[in-house]
């Protein structure tokens, strides 16, 4: 078990902690699967219990000072930051990223509160603040914030601490109380990061309840969605497990869903492009955290004219990516996948496009280790065209590891029209030196993040983030993760006594008495 820990694994329902023995769920270190990280089983009652909490502290937490609440936040902030490194290295234990990689996510926590909290020109608590303009000589405008109540957050596996603390933070800072359920293949992480804000809100005099635990897989999340004191559900992970929350919630007009499901992202490389800027590029986004981030290069899109000699420098640039035990020095690129089974899985959706007739420049395999870690190479594979069909080499599946398909187009228009060839629609980019066709790409790509010269994978937190299509229902998180934490009320507030009897209807003083 960890000894990053500060509790043995439990559910922390209403400030307490509440042990989960036993070994329903277990997390092992995808480097050396006989370590277990993390083991209990789950109890899926507590969701029930877990709502119930959240719900008793939701009036005292959401009438505090709004200040009250950022300084808890704050404080949180200030542990992070010392903590940094614990974090990272447990992120590193139970999800396999290399070390500073994981050490790169740790570092965002701790920077999300300041953005969440930034209330400058373009800080998003500009966008929730309330105002008031005059209607008339006797009559105020007002328009004001409120939490919407009551938020499920369902983390994913592949950026563990990172992504949820994105949707609890804002949450948080205003008024919402919040039951978290962190990835069931990163528990330990969850786990830690709900203590982390637990000992920051109990410090401030938080009550209760304001934050809590819930541990388990897809019936604990299933029991939370369909749970009808759930005010609003913020979801990374799956198309099709976005998809089911979304039916879930289809007799709760009112509640909130803000889904980020992942993409299949296209970066185009035109002729004039600096051909070493896109080659590191599409490399680094196509295999960065072994190809497990939603916004990685699924797609390359590139230009006969350079087309032969830029995919052979990614190859040359892929087959010598240092891949190995996320702790060695000097560290590697890429760690093992999360599991036996999504090794197996890139395999197969390679072998199924070869099937189908794609060509094979640089096979992905699965690396032998002395550990038994889950060690991936890159693939490269050619196809003929991408299409929208489920099936066959150019397919619309996204295969969540490092496997990168590419094909060759003869203009601008091909390319654009073989980038947005997707139900996806979370992240692209485009490599040209031509202000032209830059400005067409931006205008026409169909995605939340729209790139130029820069890869796919990696976004500003000081920016929105989220999709389109089956990649999100535009709730971008991001600096605009705010904007889906509250819902705007607006009051007409008169202060004159004068109001005029309308056509048609009669009024008179002595009926007052």
């Amino acid at each position: 078990m960890s000894a990053h820990l500060a509790h043995a694994p439990s559910d922390l329902l209403e400030g307490q902690w509440v042990p989960l023995p036993g070994d329903a769920l277990t997390s092992r270190s995808p480097a050396r699967p006989a370590e277990v990280v993390w083991q209990g089983s789950p109890a899926p009652a507590h969701a029930d219990a877990a709502v119930a909490a959240a719900r008793r502290a939701l009036s005292a937490w959401a009438a505090l000072p709004a200040e009250r609440r950022f300084s808890a936040l704050r404080r949180f902030r200030d542990l992070c930051k010392a903590r940094a490194a614990e974090m990272a290295r447990l992120i590193s234990d139970e999800t396999g990223k290399a070390l500073w990689d994981a050490r790169a996510e740790a570092d965002l926590l701790a920077a999300k509160v300041d953005i969440t909290l930034d209330a400058s020109e373009h800080g998003g608590l500009r966008r929730v603040s309330g105002f008031e303009i005059t209607l008339s000589p006797s009559r105020t405008g007002r328009a004001w914030f409120r939490p919407h109540g009551v938020m499920a957050v369902l983390g994913p596996f592949n950026f563990p601490a990172h992504l949820p603390n994105g949707h609890i933070i804002p949450a948080l800072a205003l008024g919402n109380t919040v039951v978290f359920k962190p990835s069931d293949k990163a528990p330990a992480v969850g786990q830690t990061l709900a203590a982390w804000l637990s000992e920051a809100l109990v410090a401030e005099g938080a009550p209760p309840g304001v934050l809590n635990l819930v541990h388990g897989g897809a019936s604990v999340a299933s029991r939370l969605v369909a749970n009808p004191d759930i005010d609003g559900v913020l979801f990374t992970g799956s198309w099709p497990v976005g998809r089911h929350i979304m039916e879930a919630s289809l007799d709760f007009p009112g509640r909130i869903l803000a889904l980020e499901m992942g993409g299949n992202a296209p970066s185009v490389v035109l002729p004039d492009a600096d051909l070493r800027q896109a080659a590191i590029e599409v490399a680094r986004s196509a295999f960065v955290s072994t190809g497990q981030r939603c916004t990685c290069t699924r797609r390359l899109v590139v230009h006969g004219a350079v087309a032969e000699r830029f995919v052979r420098t990614i190859e040359a640039i892929a087959s010598r990516l240092r891949v190995g035990d996320p702790l060695a020095d000097p560290q590697p690129f890429m760690g093992p996948i999360i599991s036996a089974e999504a090794r197996a899985g890139v395999l197969a959706a390679q072998e199924r496009f070869a099937g189908g007739g794609a060509e094979v420049r640089l096979a992905a395999r699965a690396l032998p280790d002395a550990s038994g870690g889950h060690y991936v190479s890159p693939g490269i594979v050619r196809v003929d065209r991408f299409t929208l069909a489920e099936e066959g080499p150019g397919a619309d599946v996204e295969v969540f590891g490092p496997l990168l398909r590419y094909v060759v187009v003869d203009s601008l228009e091909e390319a654009i029209a073989q980038a947005n060839t997707t139900r996806f629609g979370l992240a692209a980019s485009i490599f040209t030196k031509d202000p032209g066709a830059i400005e067409r790409f931006l205008a026409e790509a169909r995605a939340g993040c729209v790139n130029v010269n820069t890869g796919t994978a990696g976004a500003s937190s000081k920016l929105p983030f989220g999709g389109v299509g089956l990649s999100g229902n535009h709730r971008p998180a991001g600096s605009f993760s705010l904007d889906y934490c509250a819902y705007p009320v607006a009051g007409m507030i008169e202060a004159g006594a004068a109001a005029p009897v309308p056509t048609g209807m009669t009024f008179e003083e002595s009926w007052l008495g």
